[in-house]
């Protein structure tokens, strides 16, 4: 069983409350717009990483993490992408991938605004654990914990914080 945090579009932005949950978790995912590698080196000093690049990102950042993730926790085949979109308005640069080999868990960013949904056509779990970071129109910081128990997604918690 794996603790995952999950979080996207930081901007830059950490602090020692985003920390005490990093430090929870066995494994952090983030879905870009990192915005500094001092938030990912920051989260690197405490647990394993997986992440990817965002459209604010700059080329240190591009060049460390690359625009798609793709790999498998336990049982589950995620992939993490910033703009992905959702069920089933996904976005045409990954649309024909995703109907073709669709992961069991889809994972992105970039709207600010958290979204879990089923894709029953695909038959996969769709995430986006809205923003943490303060840059943006977003009214609450959000992002997500669940655990991955084999080839089963469970326990999943909303972090909200105010801005």
């Amino acid at each position: 069983m794996q603790k995952i945090l999950l979080l996207s579009d930081t901007h830059g932005y950490m602090d020692d409350t985003i920390l005490k949950y990093v430090r929870q978790a066995d494994e952090v995912w983030h879905a870009g717009d990192i915005g500094d590698l001092k938030v990912t080196d920051n989260i690197k000093k405490h647990k394993p990483l997986k992440a990817v690049y965002g459209n604010i990102d700059d080329t240190k950042i591009r060049s460390e993490f690359p625009l798609h993730n793709r790999f498998m926790c336990e049982g589950v085949d995620v992939w993490i992408t910033h703009i992905g979109g959702y069920p089933p308005k996904y976005n045409n640069s990954i649309r024909e991938a995703l109907n073709g080999n669709p992961p069991d868990l889809f994972i992105c960013g970039h709207s600010h605004i958290l979204k879990v949904m089923p894709d029953k056509k695909l038959n996969l779990l769709h995430m986006n654990p809205g923003a943490i970071g303060k840059h943006g129109f977003h009214k609450k910081r959000t992002m997500l914990r669940f655990k991955v128990d084999g080839n089963a997604i469970k326990d999943l918690e909303i972090i909200e914080f105010q801005r």
